[in-house]
């Protein structure tokens, strides 16, 4: 008994030495280290692509450590206006300009870009595969009302993909409010992941932002189709937001800044842009800042700046002048924007022959 005591006595005192040496590393390694801490959409941390750009931020910056909190939107924005973020990556350009025009969000920049994708049960009992987004929506809404069962499951979450997803409705010719209470109507009320799951353990349809669907799909979790993808309206814009420090105090400006600067750069937008594409074999998001900077190629700048781009006194801008601190060189582009003024908000922007190869890359 007394041997055994003994040998235990050991055991206990060798793993509390190697915890006390890992305590202590830990320690030592982030001693001095400041923490950003980013609001973000659940659509860019479910695919993976936020934890790569994290290991190689913190490789160039050994004094930050990147915090993630994970959510819709919706609520990324409210974490950012309630102190609790200091920047935010989201993709819901209404959202954005309703949380800078209340002076939340200052210095946004545009980084990514992909598609929303409208995927449903292999077998497309309601026949969409291959229409038109408004087109299939209508095919949807028109099956699900002949039907006895659930038929579509939303995110109804306040989230950048279901606001694209009213404004389809919307365009559709439906109420959003009214639908969504249909008995072929479901609401997940959750993420883009549970949501895909969802739709896949019920074989329904639903709209997604396409990375987190192939991404799902190349690891077996889901068997979905990709049923009705690419095209201007289902663009899928990203962008960065600095918390307005003026506004919200406590947070860290220059920590944010320094982010923002970095993932437009060209080592981030490389890595964005060739994120997924080893493993997987497709693009799960397309670089942004380039396209923005040179507006090339027209026709995709275009229709970023169609969709993303806001209006201040007769003129667009990823960010207007008046919603911009500190002296940082993110805007040099403006100049070409000034004599680029014939592009106008308009549904009827078309992919030339060279970018028709781009999109066919999503």
């Amino acid at each position: 008994m007394k041997k055994e005591r003994k040998v235990l006595l050991g055991v206990i005192a060798i793993v509390s030495i190697v915890l006390a040496s890992g305590i202590t590393l830990y320690l030592l390694q982030t001693h001095g280290r400041q923490q950003l801490t980013i609001s973000t959409t659940t659509s860019l941390y479910d695919t993976g692509l936020l934890d790569t750009l994290k290991e190689e931020y913190e490789n160039s910056h050994p004094e930050v450590t990147l915090a993630f909190i994970s959510a819709g939107t919706g609520i990324a924005i409210t974490h950012a206006m309630n102190g609790d973020a200091d920047l935010i990556l989201v993709h819901s350009p209404s959202q954005e300009y309703d949380f800078m025009n209340a002076s939340y969000g200052v210095n946004r920049k545009i980084f990514a870009y992909n598609f929303f994708i409208i995927v449903g049960p292999t077998e497309d009992p309601a026949g969409i595969e291959g229409l038109g987004p408004i087109a299939a929506l209508q095919r949807v809404c028109e099956y699900g009302r002949n039907q006895s069962g659930q038929v579509w499951v939303s995110r109804d979450d306040n989230s950048g993909t279901n606001t694209k997803e009213k404004g389809l409705w919307s365009e559709a010719g439906y109420d959003y409010d009214v639908i969504k209470n249909e008995a072929w109507f479901v609401s997940s009320g959750s993420g883009m992941g549970t949501t895909l799951n969802m739709a896949n353990e019920l074989q329904l349809y639903t709209l997604s932002d396409i990375g987190t669907f192939l991404k799902y799909s190349a690891e077996g979790l889901i068997e979905l189709e990709g049923l009705v993808q690419a095209g201007e309206s289902l663009l899928n814009v990203y962008s960065a937001i600095a918390v307005n420090s003026t506004k919200v105090q406590g947070v860290k400006f220059d920590l944010a800044m320094e982010f923002i600067q970095w993932i437009v750069n060209e080592e981030a937008q490389s890595i964005i842009e060739n994120y997924g594409v080893e493993d997987l074999g497709s693009h799960l998001f397309y670089a942004a800042a380039q396209i923005v900077e040179t507006s090339s190629p027209p026709d995709i700048y275009g229709w970023i700046r169609n969709y993303a781009f806001f209006k201040s006194q007769g003129q667009f801008y990823e960010c207007p002048p008046e919603w911009r601190v500190g002296n940082y060189d993110l805007y040099s582009y403006e100049a070409l924007l000034a004599t680029n003024l014939q592009f106008r908000h308009s549904a009827t922007l078309f992919p030339s022959t060279s970018s028709i190869q781009h999109l066919k890359r999503v």
